[in-house]
């Protein structure tokens, strides 16, 4: 390989340590071509960890300031980073990636999620708003795709989205990585059924803390409230004393915490941008060896039931979800199957180490 090449990240929306975008990306490019960048708007300062560069331009408070300054500040540092390839994560960065292009760089666009139909359910704009907005940003999106190097995708259904626009389209999903052995003996498990990730309504926080009132076993959250205003509605709930909360954690509390739990939550509502989603808390449960017990979507069901590692309900069926839950919690020997068998189907077709053999081919193909 090529260890010349120069490759720039650029994320004004993610944290540094992103998963998908530094443990994965990051690290694995940094591995088969080295000198790998990252820039990002988190406010945290300029550092480099396993000899992956991190440069930091500053956070803005609050979206409007960020969408405004951010990009203009990641553009700038891009350019004086002068690498041969950028990848830019957020759609907010697009103008960016446009104008990289015309200084005649390789740019890459990675799109975790499928925004226009995501814009459609953001709760601070309006419906009639939405739906304008989201329609502007789908035809700016295709516009801009035809003048991209290549395009990234997290699923298959957001790649469909870009095939007619760009004929370098492949989709890399987000998977976990296989790295370490964190199986643990399912004696050792305790009576705990875990939800990870962010904290909102649309993810189902308010049914599970509700359903903990019913269940045979501990409810443990470990996550950031998306605002002040839902924090307080659900800690206000009287069954948030059931609830055992650890706030956000790193990647070795989390792996800590699925270590001993005997379920993992990820009941989403149905909205139209998680309908065709992966979500990666699914995948990270099923590696740790637990029985899942996911949203009745399509996609995930198909998942659940053809690996048999989990059980689908109803996200905003309470009683549904504390039925299942219990159920899985009283049957520890088809449990510890269902945890047995979602981990099998992670290390033979559900894992980054697969994914990340694409990501490799599509930075080869474009540095040839």
């Amino acid at each position: 390989m090529n260890k010349n090449i120069k490759i720039c990240h650029l994320s004004s929306v993610h944290p540094r340590f992103d998963v998908r975008i530094f443990y994965k990306e990051c690290l694995l490019l940094n591995a088969k071509f080295g000198n790998v960048t990252l820039i990002v708007a988190d406010g945290k300062g300029n550092e480099t960890i396993n000899s992956v560069n991190i440069f930091d331009v500053g956070k803005q408070s609050g979206r409007l300031k960020r969408i405004i300054f951010s990009p203009k500040n990641v553009y700038n540092k891009a350019l004086e980073i002068n690498a041969d390839i950028y990848h830019f994560h957020d759609p907010e960065l697009i103008p960016v990636g446009l104008k990289l292009i015309r200084k005649g760089k390789k740019v890459i666009y990675d799109v975790h999620e499928d925004l226009p139909k995501q814009l459609l359910t953001k709760p601070y704009l309006n419906l009639f708003l939405r739906k304008i907005i989201a329609f502007v940003f789908e035809k700016y999106e295709k516009r801009s795709a035809r003048k991209l190097s290549a395009i990234v995708t997290a699923t298959d259904f957001i790649k469909t989205r870009f095939d007619k626009f760009n004929s370098n389209v492949f989709a890399v999903k987000n998977y976990p990585k296989i790295e370490i052995d964190n199986q643990t003996n399912w004696s050792d498990r305790q009576n705990i059924a875990s939800y990870i990730g962010l904290l909102s309504r649309e993810r189902g926080i308010y049914e599970i803390v509700k359903a903990s009132a019913q269940l045979n076993c501990k409810l443990h959250i470990a996550g950031e409230f998306i605002n002040q205003e839902f924090k307080t509605e659900i800690t206000n709930l009287p069954e948030w004393q059931n609830v055992v909360f650890h706030g956000y954690v790193g990647r070795d509390k989390i792996a800590e915490l699925l270590s001993i739990s005997k379920i993992g939550l990820v009941t989403l509502y149905a909205t139209e941008n998680y309908k065709d989603a992966l979500p990666v808390k699914m995948f990270e449960y099923m590696f740790a060896g637990i029985p899942v017990i996911s949203s009745d979507i399509e996609l995930w069901n198909s998942i659940i039931n053809t690996e048999k590692c989990g059980i689908s309900v109803n996200p905003k069926n309470v009683d549904e979800i504390a039925k299942a839950i219990n159920s899985i919690i009283a049957d520890d020997s088809n449990a510890s199957l269902m945890g047995q068998n979602g981990r099998k189907s992670i290390i033979e077709k559900y894992n980054w180490n697969i994914e990340s053999e694409k990501l490799v081919n599509i930075y080869t193909e474009i540095l040839k």
